[in-house]
């Protein structure tokens, strides 16, 4: 049976079910969160990430996709390949723009190559290659992959670049407290202090789930994720439009957590999840309270799990402070396709280099585990 091989201008406009069935059921996946980016504006014209997802149909069905986007520049990726542009305009060459495939502003593991044939996700890698060819691009590059879509991808030779991430797991833990006596007595301590100074300056937390957030812990959440940014001298990719479109289309999926303070809302974190999976977001507050960091984006996330029963806490890109707080490194990684084959050479033997500075980095983390030793 033939299929046919076309780029889309946007997710929103395929059919919800038919995505949804082929993805891996996150919900950062979803056709909800990927429309929401889209009609909020925080992808799309003027964004820098223009929607383009590659779709395979067999007699009308969509029987594989790719997430991807034309971009023209790295921010939002958290796979950083600024060294690479630059080298490009040093020999006067054009880097931007690029093909992406990724979920944008979320560097979560999970399924990029939308198929559970492998011989379709073997073509998709075809296709992607043959892409960057036909539309005369720099480059494509796959994010955060899962095993099923890197395995197309290592078997024809893409270039393989490493990285690594910060997973805390619950193993059935009854209670954060039995949490907290299988790590060392100094990081034990260390998180019961943090969490006493929280109490102790007046904070309570709250944690809001589906109908709860209502429109207005909406439009406080944002004030406090634009917060975050302006503190950095930066600027939020994402749209007030955005949360609201969220909280209507993913209700089951989502967490909130609320700092308060004498009657009067200080911080939030928004937290998505699924059966298996919390994923930590982003967080932001309108004042400053020692140590409230760690109890809005960790130890209640944590004790979320515990209670809702799920396996893994996903705590996103960088951060070694989270080792003291239970988490535990594990390796990432992306793909990448570069036309130019000199090049291409050059960003082979950058990735080589690299990769033996990640594993002696990743090496250093697993001596400083957070958790006591088996007698």
């Amino acid at each position: 049976m033939k299929i046919e091989v076309e780029i889309v201008g946007s997710v929103s406009e395929l059919d919800s079910a038919q995505w949804n069935a082929l993805t891996d059921g996150s919900p950062l996946l979803s056709h909800a969160f990927l429309s929401a980016l889209e009609h909020s504006g925080s992808v799309g014209e003027g964004t820098g990430w223009e929607p383009m997802p590659l779709v395979f149909k067999q007699d009308g069905r969509l029987v594989g996709a790719v997430p991807l986007y034309l971009k023209h520049h790295s921010y939002g990726e958290y796979v950083f390949d600024w060294s690479w542009a630059e080298a490009y305009a040093q020999y006067g060459l054009e880097y931007y723009p690029k093909l992406v495939a990724a979920v944008p502003f979320t560097p979560i593991t999970g399924a990029r190559l939308l198929s559970p044939d492998l011989a379709l996700r073997l073509g998709m890698a075809d296709v992607l290659r043959e892409t960057i060819h036909r539309l005369q691009l720099s480059s494509v590059h796959v994010l955060f992959p899962d095993l099923p879509s890197a395995e197309p991808l290592l078997n024809q030779g893409w270039i393989r670049r490493q990285g690594v991430q910060f997973r805390w797991q619950n193993p059935g833990f009854s209670s954060f407290d039995e949490f907290l006596m299988t790590l060392t007595h100094d990081k034990r301590k260390k998180i019961r202090q943090e969490r006493k100074k929280v109490a102790s300056a007046g904070v309570t937390c709250r944690r809001l789930r589906g109908a709860e957030i209502t429109p207005r812990e909406w439009d406080f959440f944002y004030k406090c994720y634009i917060n975050t940014y302006l503190e950095h001298r930066s600027s939020p990719y994402l749209t007030q439009a955005f949360f609201h479109e969220l909280g209507e289309r993913l209700p089951d999926n989502i967490m909130l957590v609320l700092a308060e303070r004498d009657g009067r809302r200080l911080g939030a974190a928004l937290n998505l999840y699924d059966d298996h999976c919390l994923y930590g977001r982003y967080w932001g507050a309108l004042g400053y309270v020692p140590n409230l960091h760690f109890e809005l984006c960790y130890y209640q996330a944590q004790e979320f799990c515990i209670e809702a029963g799920i396996n893994f806490f996903e705590g996103g890109a960088q951060g070694e402070h989270k080792l003291a707080r239970g988490f535990t490194p594990r390796e990432t990684c992306s793909f990448h396709q570069i036309a130019h084959p000199d090049f291409e050479a050059a960003v082979r033997r950058f990735v080589a280099r690299e990769e033996v500075g990640i594993s002696h980095y990743q090496q250093e983390l697993d001596e400083r585990a957070p958790y006591r030793k088996s007698d």
